[in-house]
Parts: C-alpha cells; sequence; structure tokens
C-alpha cells in the first residue's frame, strides 16, 4: 500500500527505529483523527521501512476493552505467544505489572521488539500502568513502542495521553491530506485525466480525511463511475460509523445530535442533547472537523448525516427527535422547524405539538410546499383524538393535497359527508366537501348539501354559499332540484353587502347573466390577475375563462389563461395546471388553433390520474377529440374514446361535452346516424338538466349538421332556426355555425348572402377553422351558380384560413387556380391600386353589394362607388361580374395578406 502526504512521519519512524536498533529504547506517539492513516502509517513502516527480524507485537484498545482490566497486555501477550494459561494468570495488580513488564524486557533479549498499540487512548487503567512502567525500563533496551491515539478525546482519553507524553518521546502527527495529495491519490486510481475541480470537490468532502475519501472511491468504483462527483453510498457510511465508533461516546452523541438537529445546530442546542457542556461539544466538533466529517456544525456530505441517524434504532432516534422539537419549541423556533422533528419522530407526545403542526402546515402551503405541509397534517390528523379537530384537519389535508392530486384528497372527505349532512362543519370545510363531491360527480348529494347551508348566517358564510352554488349550476352544469335550493340561493343573493360586489364570483355572475361589455369583460379579466393565487377557486376560475371566451373575447381570456397557467407551473400546483392547461385547449379550439388545442390537451390528460380528474375528465377528452377529429387523425380520436370515463359524468356539462365531440368524430367518419344520436342525447340532457347554459352549448346546430348529412334538409333547416332565434345570448360563434348550417339547407341564390354573414361573426370572434369552413362553403356556392372566377377568389381565402390552422384545405384542389408562371401582364396594374381601392375591389371581388361594402370599411356609399370607378378605370374592367378574374389575374392581395399577422379581411 502506497501513502500519500506521509514521506515526513515514515522519516521520523525509520529514524526512532534506527535507534532503537543502537540500543536506545523509543517511544514513539502517533495522533491524529479517526479515518486519518495512523494504522496504515504503521503497517506502511513495519512492511517497506526495513524493520525485519523483529518481534513485533500489537494491541487494539477499545471502549468495551476499557472495562477489562489488563486488556491490551493480554492481546500483547497473546501476540507474543502467551499461552492460554499464562494469560488467565495477569491480574490487575502490581505484581503482575511486574512480572508482564519483566517478561517483555525478556522477549527483547534476543531481537529488537516493535510494540505498536491502537487506540491507545481507550486503554484500560491496568494496562497503561503495565506499558508505562515498561517504559521506564527500555532506555538501554532495543524496544521501540509506538502508541497510536487521537490527539484528543473524552474523559479517559487525555488522561492517557498526558501520562504518556511526559516520558520521552518522539511525536508524530498525522494531518488530513492536502489538496495536492488527494489530486495524487486520485490520480492513482485512473489513467484517465481527472474533471476539472475533481480534487477539490473531493478534498472538500472528506477534509482529506484517507479513509473517508477511499470510502468513496469505493463507492464510486462499485457503481462503474468515473472519479466526478463523489458518489456517497455503503463504503461512505461505513467509514463515517467506523471513525465515530472507534472515538469516545460523547464523540458519537454530538454526532448524532448535530446529525438530527441540522440547520438548527449549534453548540447551545447540541450540549443538552448531547448531555455535555457547549465547550466540550465544540472541542468534539473541532476534532469531528478536522476529521472530514463536519464543516464547522454542517456534515460536509448530507449521507454522513444519514448514517448517523440510521444507525440509530428506531425507537432510540424518535426520542432524538422529540427532544429536539422540545428543544426548539422553547427556543422560539418557527413552527415548521419544529413540525419537521415531530414527524421525524413519528409521534407527538407534547400538549402543543398539534397546534404546532397544524400553523406548520398552514405557513408551507402558502409557500407552497405541499408535500411537507401533508406531512404535517398526516401526523396531526394521526394523532387527532377530538371528533371536530378531526374533521377541520380532514378538511385542511384535503385541501392541501387537492392541489397535486384530487383523487389523494378523497380519503379524507369521504368520511365528512354525514358531517356535512347534519351541518357540524363549518361553512368554509363544508364548502371543500361538496367541491369534491361535485369533481367526482356526486350532483345529487351536492344539491342536498347546498340545500343544508340554508342555516349559515354571517355574511361572509353567505357569500361561500352562493359561490359554491354558482359553481354547481353554472361550471358542472348541475340543475336546480328544487323549489326549497332557489329560494336559498335568492336569500343568500339579497344578503350580500355592497362589498361582495368586489368578488370574483359576482362579476362572472353578472357577465354571464347580464349583457357582456367590455368593462364587465375587464373587471373579470383584472380580478383572475390581481386576485392572490391562493384565495382562487379553481373551477371559479376555469369558469371565468369560458365566459370570457364566449363573449368574442378569446384573446383575452387566452393571455389571462396563460399568465395563470404560468404561476401555477411556477408554484408546482398540478391541479391547476392540468384544469387550466384544459381550458387553454378549449380557448384554442375556439380560436381555431387546433394543433394547440391537440397538445394543450393530451398535457392537461397526462398531468392527472383518471381518478383525480373525476367528472371534470371530459373536458380536456372532449377537445382532443374534437382536435384529432379536426386534424384527420381520427385513429386516435377513436382511441381517445375507449377511455374508461366515470357514468356520473353524463350528469355533468363534461358529459354533453364529452357526447359532442364523440358525434363530430361519427360525423367526420361516416357514421352519421350515430352521430345524430349522440347529439340528441346532447339536447335532452341540455332540455332536462340545465336550460341556462343553452347559449354555451350548440347542440341544435349539431343536430342540424347532421341531418343535413343524412338528407333530412327540412329538420337541418328547422334546427338551424331554431339556434338562431334563442333570446341574448354573447357567443357570435354559434350563430355564425347555425348560419353557415343553414345556408347549407337553403337555395344556392340564398346560400352566399348567409355564409358571407357567418364569415363576418366569424371574424369578429376570431374562430379561424370555422372561417375556413365557411370560406369553404362560399366558394362551393359560387361554384354551383356558375361564378367560378369567385369560387377561386374565395377558395384561396380557405385555403389560407385553412394553412393557418394546420390542416388540410376544405376546398381541396378542385377550384385550384394554378399560378402563371411568367409575370402576369397587368403586373404593373396592381401596385397602381391604392390601399382602400385593393380593399373595395376585394370585396366587391367576393359579392359584397355598395352598401356591405361600406359598412365593412366605415366609408360612405358614395365612397365605395368612387373607389369601384377608379377600380374599373385601372383594371379595365367592363363590368362587376369581371372583378374576380381581374382580382386573381392581377393577384391583388387580400387585406390578410398585405398586413402580416392580421386577421382575414370581412368578405
Amino acid at each position: 500500500m502506497y501513502l500519500f502526504d506521509r514521506d515526513k512521519e515514515l522519516e521520523i519512524l525509520s529514524a526512532a527505529f534506527a535507534d532503537c536498533i543502537d540500543g536506545s529504547g523509543q517511544l514513539v506517539i502517533i495522533t491524529g483523527g479517526p479515518g486519518s492513516g495512523k494504522t496504515g502509517l504503521i503497517d506502511e513502516f513495519l512492511n517497506t521501512a526495513g524493520v525485519t527480524d523483529v518481534t513485533l507485537l500489537t494491541a487494539t484498545a477499545s471502549v468495551t476493552g476499557r472495562s477489562q482490566p489488563m486488556d491490551v497486555v493480554r492481546q500483547l501477550l497473546h501476540n507474543g505467544g502467551g499461552s492460554a494459561a499464562s494469560l488467565d494468570q495477569v491480574k490487575c495488580d502490581t505484581q503482575s505489572a511486574h512480572d508482564v513488564s519483566g517478561a517483555l524486557l525478556e522477549l527483547a533479549k534476543d531481537r529488537p521488539m516493535v510494540i505498536a498499540i491502537d487506540d491507545a487512548h481507550l486503554m484500560d487503567n491496568a494496562s497503561l500502568q503495565t506499558v508505562l512502567r515498561l517504559l521506564r525500563q527500555i532506555r538501554s533496551k532495543k524496544i521501540m513502542v509506538v502508541c497510536v491515539s487521537w490527539e484528543q478525546s473524552g474523559p479517559t482519553g487525555p488522561r492517557v495521553h498526558a501520562e504518556l507524553i511526559r516520558l520521552p518521546h518522539r511525536r508524530v502527527r498525522l494531518r488530513p491530506l492536502s489538496p495536492q495529495g488527494v489530486a495524487r491519490l486520485l490520480a492513482a486510481q485512473t489513467d484517465q485525466p481527472l474533471p476539472a475541480d475533481a480534487s477539490g470537490v473531493y478534498h472538500r468532502t472528506t477534509a482529506g480525511n484517507p479513509m473517508l475519501l477511499n470510502a468513496l472511491l469505493d463507492d464510486s468504483a462499485r457503481f462503474g463511475t468515473t472519479i466526478g462527483e463523489p458518489v456517497a453510498s455503503v463504503a461512505y457510511r461505513q467509514a463515517v460509523l467506523d471513525c465515530l465508533h472507534r472515538g469516545d461516546p460523547l464523540q458519537l452523541r454530538v454526532a448524532r445530535a448535530i446529525a438530527a438537529l441540522g440547520e438548527q445546530a449549534t453548540a447551545k442546542t447540541t450540549a443538552p442533547l448531547a448531555n455535555a457542556s457547549p465547550g466540550s461539544v465544540q472541542e468534539v466538533v473541532e476534532v469531528l472537523d478536522s476529521t472530514g466529517l463536519l464543516s464547522g456544525y454542517r456534515f460536509r456530505h448530507p449521507a454522513a448525516a444519514s448514517a448517523v441517524l440510521g444507525d440509530l434504532e428506531p425507537a432510540e432516534r424518535s426520542r432524538l427527535h422529540s427532544a429536539v422539537a422540545r428543544l426548539l419549541y422553547l427556543d422560539g423556533a418557527p413552527a415548521p422547524d419544529v413540525a419537521k422533528h415531530l414527524v421525524a419522530a413519528d409521534q407527538v407526545t407534547e400538549p402543543w405539538g398539534p397546534a404546532v403542526l397544524r400553523l406548520a402546515a398552514e405557513q408551507e402551503l402558502a409557500v407552497d410546499n405541499v408535500g411537507q405541509s401533508t406531512d404535517f397534517l398526516q401526523l396531526a390528523l394521526r394523532e387527532c383524538e377530538d371528533k371536530q379537530e378531526w374533521q377541520a384537519l380532514s378538511a385542511e389535508l384535503a385541501r392541501a393535497e387537492w392541489r397535486v392530486n384530487p383523487a389523494a384528497a378523497a380519503p379524507h372527505l369521504v368520511p365528512l359527508r354525514q358531517a356535512v349532512l347534519e351541518e357540524t362543519l363549518n361553512v368554509q370545510d363544508t364548502a371543500t366537501v361538496l367541491r369534491h363531491m361535485l369533481w367526482q360527480g356526486d350532483a345529487e348529494l351536492a344539491a342536498e348539501t347546498v340545500t343544508t347551508l340554508s342555516g349559515a348566517h354571517t355574511v361572509a358564510e353567505a357569500q361561500v354559499m352562493a359561490e359554491v352554488d354558482f359553481i354547481r349550476h353554472w361550471f358542472y352544469g348541475v340543475p336546480r332540484v328544487s323549489r326549497r335550493a332557489d329560494l336559498t340561493r335568492t336569500a343568500v343573493l339579497e344578503r350580500a353587502t355592497p362589498d361582495s360586489a368586489d368578488s370574483l364570483w359576482t362579476k362572472v355572475a353578472l357577465l354571464v347573466n347580464g349583457v357582456a361589455t367590455d368593462e364587465s369583460v375587464a373587471n373579470v379579466a383584472e380580478s383572475l390577475q390581481s386576485y392572490q393565487f391562493s384565495h382562487l377557486k379553481l373551477e371559479l376560475v376555469a369558469m371565468s375563462l369560458l365566459a370570457i371566451a364566449h363573449t368574442d373575447r378569446t384573446a383575452i381570456a387566452v393571455e389571462t389563461c396563460d399568465a395563470l397557467l404560468e404561476c401555477a407551473v411556477e408554484r408546482r400546483a398540478t391541479t391547476w395546471q392540468a384544469l387550466l392547461s384544459s381550458i387553454r385547449a378549449e380557448l384554442a379550439m375556439l380560436q381555431g388553433d387546433v394543433v394547440t388545442a391537440c397538445t394543450r390537451a393530451t398535457e392537461a390528460l397526462d398531468l392527472l390520474h383518471p381518478q383525480g380528474w373525476g367528472v371534470l375528465v371530459g373536458l380536456p377528452l372532449s377537445t382532443a377529440v374534437f382536435a384529432h377529429t379536426h386534424l384527420g387523425n381520427h385513429a386516435a380520436a377513436a382511441e381517445l374514446l375507449k377511455r374508461k370515463v366515470p357514468d356520473t359524468m353524463f350528469q355533468t356539462i363534461f358529459g354533453i361535452q364529452y357526447l359532442r365531440a364523440r358525434g363530430h368524430h361519427h360525423l367526420a367518419t361516416d357514421r352519421a346516424f350515430g352521430a345524430l344520436n349522440d347529439f340528441e342525447a346532447c339536447g335532452q340532457l341540455m332540455r332536462d338538466r340545465n336550460p341556462d347554459l343553452q347559449q354555451g352549448v350548440p347542440w341544435r346546430i349539431d343536430i342540424a349538421q347532421a341531418n343535413l348529412r343524412i338528407g333530412k334538409v327540412r329538420l337541418a333547416k328547422e334546427w338551424a332556426e331554431k339556434q338562431i332565434r334563442l333570446p341574448g345570448g354573447h357567443s357570435s360563434r354559434s350563430h355564425a355555425m347555425a348560419l353557415r348550417v343553414l345556408a347549407g339547407a337553403s337555395q344556392p341564390r340564398h346560400r352566399a348572402s348567409l355564409l358571407r354573414k357567418a364569415i363576418d361573426l366569424l371574424q369578429a370572434c376570431g374562430d379561424r377553422l370555422e372561417l375556413s369552413l365557411a370560406f369553404a362553403d362560399l366558394s362551393a356556392a359560387h361554384y354551383e351558380l356558375g361564378d367560378y372566377a369567385r369560387a377561386r377568389l374565395v377558395a384561396r381565402q380557405a385555403a389560407q384560413e385553412a394553412e393557418v390552422c394546420r390542416i388540410a384545405s376544405p376546398v381541396g384542389n378542385r377550384l385550384d387556380n394554378p399560378p402563371p408562371t411568367g409575370p402576369p401582364a397587368g403586373d404593373d396594374v396592381a401596385p397602381i391600386l391604392s390601399d382602400a381601392e385593393c380593399r373595395v375591389a376585394g370585396l366587391a371581388a367576393l359579392g359584397y353589394t355598395n352598401r356591405e361594402i361600406s359598412s365593412r370599411i366605415h366609408v360612405t356609399v358614395s365612397t365605395v362607388e368612387q373607389h369601384l370607378t377608379r377600380v374599373y378605370r385601372k383594371l379595365n374592367v367592363a363590368s362587376r361580374a369581371e372583378l374576380p378574374s381581374k382580382v386573381l389575374e392581377h393577384r391583388i392581395p387580400t387585406m390578410s395578406e398585405r398586413i402580416p399577422g392580421s386577421r382575414s379581411p370581412a368578405v
């Protein structure tokens, strides 16, 4: 074995041995911390320093041997060939010491003797006296005694050390390896170049302690890794324990206390746990620091602290953490610091424990540390014996776990259902249980629960009642089941104070019940952005975003949703992230961004387990099916429809959305009758359960489309007209879709006018997918009327919108107008047209009347006529019928082509 950084020490030993050979007895005291290589130094000296033809006696003192008189002496005699009988006769008295020393001197007559005692600071007193007697007689003997000990130890160590150093001796102080020594040791382990600062990392981790260093290298070799970042595993953990168990018990107690205290470890906090004074603790810490275990009051590697605690019996470890918790509590430490040790102890033995755990859970949840918060609450819940406190803790734990996994919250809330009906929970906890019931689709019990909330008296309780009822009705689509429930809701709204008008739910209620204005939409969006994240109700946020989007302000909803989603990701709120991703996917569908909708919906589905989604799984699932269907990925849509969904989902709006998505998949795969069945089921559910949501779910249009597909034109027209005649509503999208279906069921001469109205509405709401389809239908209408140039012009518009949506063109290539190979004859004409003339020419070419054009571009009819007169002259057009072909011939750009990033022009 080759030692690094030990040349000077070996020279001292060799010089002492040379003097011994010359007849001058020697005492060499080797000091150093545990694992510093003292034993290795002796072995290297005996093996390589020319120590031959000697009598070698070795012994190792130990903590257990300290209580056995003459333990070290017996080891020496045994190694010197003493019989078992003679060893048994060794006694702890002066005569035995005299006899033993005489026997050892006798052994040294024929040849030199080297006596090596490892861990000499742990020698029993009788052995120490015998060794001291021997040392006083070796001045002219060929005897070399090497005592290996720690420089500082417990109550016995300093006394042993003091007795030895009174005698003439040579001192060898073993220091940790230098950074250069560590580098040489690492280089000797590999033939590859060392990574940058590898030696520095290993030196900082071990302080140059050879035993710890070699243990880390053994672990790296065991895992087959190159020398890089230290790997601390079995060998390192064992080396840490060897360092501590070979020392004084106080060092082990101090190490355990520091490992348990963690960041709270100081001389003051460690002392009572180690049953020592702060001064003694500081001395031990300095030794363990030089040993490479500690850096101040922190372990140099987390695995060392883990090994120290893992070495304790479970009951002993629990008592230690309980003691730490008590110490920190009395010292006024923050609640989370105290609670962590209560959890580590896995028991609460103090009367103040439950309150500390609950406070700590609240504080950890406030900083989004959900895992730590739930750990605290679970222990408090397990130790709780009071029924009301147990119920409150269960609700609080459920709220915490809901953030990351709604399914994990269920076991804590199900036992509270009866307590809700018995009205023994407070309103906040009742609302928590209610949300769980709705999430899981327990609509009937949820309705009964809302009814029981009529006992609330305070304004705050009234607002909670109104909010949960609002979510139940408008987000989940659960109907009002009784007149009593209606009266309860009305009473709650009447008791709301003016201050409640600033709450999010009241602003959303005004938006969905009244007429949407820029101000009302802005109020909801501002509330979403300004509210504290933890105070928002997830379902209410989702409802708010959808409400904004259905007022033809999808862009505002997208911007707000993206901001909230970013916040949810940063705060690791998985449930928020999942539902907001679902809403973002739905918003993308409303914009016609099918690819984004598909991606977002798939991501959302993957964030939560199906059980965690509950009935809300219908939201991302239906959006994903819609998206795949529009993209032509019918196999993927069919695979999604094979997923098992809860039966209770069909009692909510999410089941209706699922049926709609499945119906459109059937329609796209030529199963019109299957689609019609799904759409009619949607209609039946909507009529029976929640007529208030008619505007948000265009099921009448779905039925009209299915009837049109199977040839029932009259029925299709009737259903489309029913949708158009619906009173109120904020969405232009549904109206436009109804006009498109109505156009398909109408005579060709009326079809173009209906489609142009639909296109105007779709451009206002920003749905580019439906816009592409409407352009395609308008192109087909012009083609059927024989207006082929105009048909090609509109087909180009349809293809452009389809390209933006990243879907196949809905007109295919039937109406494509191949571009000319060379410059057109009129290439110098288009630039002559002004911007206003281009807009007017484009709209007129698509069939708009002069009055319609004036309304679209906000000019007078006279101005439109003047623009057209100039266009006819510049393009050499004799009549309006020639205009479409001239627009194509001269490549007159449309508004969307001329303004990058703008919407398609109104046509």
